[in-house]
C-alpha cells in the first residue's frame, strides 16, 4: 500500500468518525421537534412550554459557536472535540432520564453546549484533515449528513415514537456516542503545538458576539411562535441582539489593533469570495429549511397523512442532496465552483417553480419528484461552495471561517422557519400558504444565482504550485 493510500485511508477514518459525531446533534435538534405533543402530555404542560426544549438548544448551540472559534487554537481540535462529546452525551443521558419539564429544558440546554462545540468542529476538523485541493470532496461527503440529518431526524423520531417511550430519543445518543467517543481517540489526529496555541481570549467579544447571535435567533423564533415580527417578543430581543452585534463590531475594530485578537476578524468579509461563500449557504439554507418546514404541513394537511408518513415522503428532499454533493464536491475539487453552483441553482429554481402549481389533487409522485430536484440542485451548488471557502482562506483563519459559515446557517434555517410560519398563518388556505413559500426559496436561490460569479475561478493543480515555486527559488 502506498503512501497516498495510507493517507487516504487514514482520511477516511478521520470524514466516518467526525460526520458519525456531527450526525448525533443534527438528529436530536431535528427528533424532539415531532414530539411537541407527546413530550406536552407526558409532562402535563404547554406546547409553548415543551417549545423552549428546542429553543433553549438551538439558543445554546448558537451562543457556544463563538467560543469554539477561539477554544479550538487554544486546546487543540482532538481534545475539544472529545469534550464536546462528553458534554453532549451528558446532556443526552439527563434528557433521557428527566424528571419534569424543567430538567428536560436544562439538559437540553447542556446538549446544545455539547452541540455548539461539535458542529464548527465538524468543518474545521474535515477542512485541515483534507486540506485547500481535497476540500470539495471532503465537504461533499459531509454534505451528504447535511441533507440527511434534517429529513432522519423527523422519520427517526417517529419512529421511536411509535415502537417505545419518548425517553429513547435521547438515550440512543448515549451508545452511539459513546462509539463516536471511543474511535475518535483512536482516529482523529493529535493535537500539534502549531494546533494548540497559548492564545488569549477575546472576552469582551465572546460576551458580546455570542449573546448578540442568540437574541437574534430568540427573535426569530418568537416571531413564528407569536405570528407576527410586530409582537413585543420579537422586537425586544431583536434590538438588544442588533445592538449588541453593534457593539461587537466596533470593538472588533478596536480590538484589531491590541495584543489579543479579535474572536472573529471582520476583515474576512473583505474577501469576496468568502462573502459571496457564506451569502450563498445561508440563502440556500434559508430556502432548504423553508421547503423542509412547509413541504411536511402540505402531505399532512392537504393529503392526510401521518407525521411518521410525512416525514418518509421527504426522503427524497436528502436524498438529493445525499447524491449530489459528494458528486459536485468531488468535480469541484478539479473544475472550479461557479459552473457546477449556477446549474445547481437553476435546477433548485426550476424545482422551486414547480411547487407553485402543484395543488390538492396532485398525486404525490410528483411533489417527491420536485424535492429531489432541488435537493440535487442545492447540493450541487452547496459543496462546491464549501469548497471554495476552505480554498479562499488561510488555514489560521479556518476556524473563523467555519464559525462564521456556521452561525450565519444558523440565522437563515431561523429565518426561513419563521417567515414560513408568517405565510402559511397569513394564507387562505394551505395550498395558497405553500405556494407562498415556494416563491421564497425560489426568490432566495434567484439571489444566490447573483451571487455564484464572485466565487473563485478554477483551482490551481497542486503540481503546478510546486513547480511555480521551485522555478521562483
Amino acid at each position: 500500500m502506498s503512501s497516498n493510500d495510507r493517507m487516504d485511508g487514514r482520511l477516511l477514518g478521520v470524514i466516518f468518525v467526525v460526520l458519525l459525531g456531527g450526525l448525533l446533534g443534527i438528529l436530536n435538534s431535528t427528533m424532539a421537534a415531532v414530539a411537541a405533543d407527546t413530550l406536552a402530555g407526558a409532562f402535563g404542560t404547554s406546547l409553548s412550554t415543551i417549545g423552549w426544549t428546542s429553543t433553549g438548544f438551538l439558543l445554546a448551540v448558537t451562543a457556544t459557536i463563538p467560543f469554539t472559534t477561539w477554544a479550538v487554537d487554544r486546546f487543540g481540535g482532538k481534545r475539544l472535540w472529545l469534550a464536546g462529546l462528553l458534554v453532549f452525551l451528558a446532556g443526552s443521558l439527563g434528557a433521557g432520564l428527566a424528571w419534569n419539564v424543567g430538567s428536560l429544558i436544562a439538559f437540553r440546554v447542556l446538549q446544545g453546549f455539547g452541540a455548539g462545540l461539535l458542529d464548527p468542529l465538524v468543518l474545521i476538523l474535515l477542512a485541515r484533515a483534507a486540506g485547500p485541493h481535497r476540500a470539495g470532496r471532503v465537504m461533499g461527503l459531509m454534505g451528504v449528513v447535511l441533507s440527511l440529518g434534517p429529513v432522519l431526524g423527523p422519520i427517526a423520531g417517529g419512529a421511536v415514537l411509535d415502537s417505545l417511550p419518548w425517553r429513547w430519543m435521547f438515550l440512543l445518543s448515549v451508545p452511539v456516542g459513546a462509539v463516536a467517543y471511543v474511535l475518535a481517540q483512536r482516529v482523529i489526529p493529535a493535537d500539534g503545538h502549531a494546533e494548540a496555541q497559548r492564545a488569549g481570549l477575546d472576552v469582551v467579544g465572546l460576551a458580546l458576539l455570542g449573546p448578540g447571535f442568540a437574541a437574534v435567533v430568540l427573535a426569530l423564533s418568537q416571531a413564528a411562535e407569536q405570528g407576527a415580527f410586530a409582537a413585543w417578543q420579537v422586537l425586544l430581543p431583536l434590538g438588544a441582539g442588533v445592538a449588541v452585534l453593534l457593539g461587537y463590531a466596533v470593538h472588533a475594530q478596536r480590538r484589531g489593533r491590541r495584543s489579543v485578537s479579535p474572536l472573529i476578524d471582520l476583515r474576512l468579509f473583505a474577501n469576496r469570495g468568502f462573502s459571496a461563500s457564506v451569502t450563498i449557504m445561508g440563502l440556500g439554507g434559508l430556502s432548504l429549511f423553508a421547503v423542509l418546514f412547509a413541504l411536511p404541513l402540505y402531505y399532512q394537511q392537504v393529503h392526510g397523512h401521518g407525521v411518521l408518513a410525512a416525514g418518509l415522503l421527504m426522503a427524497p428532499l436528502g436524498l438529493g442532496g445525499a447524491v449530489a454533493m459528494p458528486l459536485a464536491g468531488r468535480m469541484s475539487d478539479r473544475v472550479g465552483a461557479r459552473g457546477l453552483a449556477a446549474g445547481g441553482a437553476a435546477a433548485a429554481v426550476a424545482s422551486g417553480l414547480t411547487f407553485t402549481w402543484i395543488g390538492p389533487d396532485t398525486a404525490e409522485v410528483w411533489p417527491a419528484l420536485a424535492a429531489f430536484a432541488l435537493g440535487l440542485g442545492s447540493g450541487c451548488f452547496s459543496a462546491p461552495t464549501m469548497g471554495s471557502l476552505y480554498r479562499t482562506l488561510p488555514g489560521p483563519m479556518v476556524a473563523q471561517g467555519s464559525s462564521v459559515l456556521y452561525m450565519l446557517n444558523q440565522l437563515g434555517a431561523a429565518l426561513g422557519v419563521a417567515v414560513v410560519t408568517l405565510i402559511l398563518q397569513n394564507a387562505g388556505d394551505p395550498i395558497s400558504g405553500f405556494h407562498g413559500v415556494a416563491w421564497l426559496a425560489v426568490a432566495a436561490v434567484a439571489i444566490v444565482l447573483v451571487a455564484i460569479p464572485l466565487l473563485p475561478g478554477r483551482p490551481q493543480a497542486p503540481v503546478k504550485q510546486e513547480v511555480l515555486a521551485k522555478t521562483s527559488s
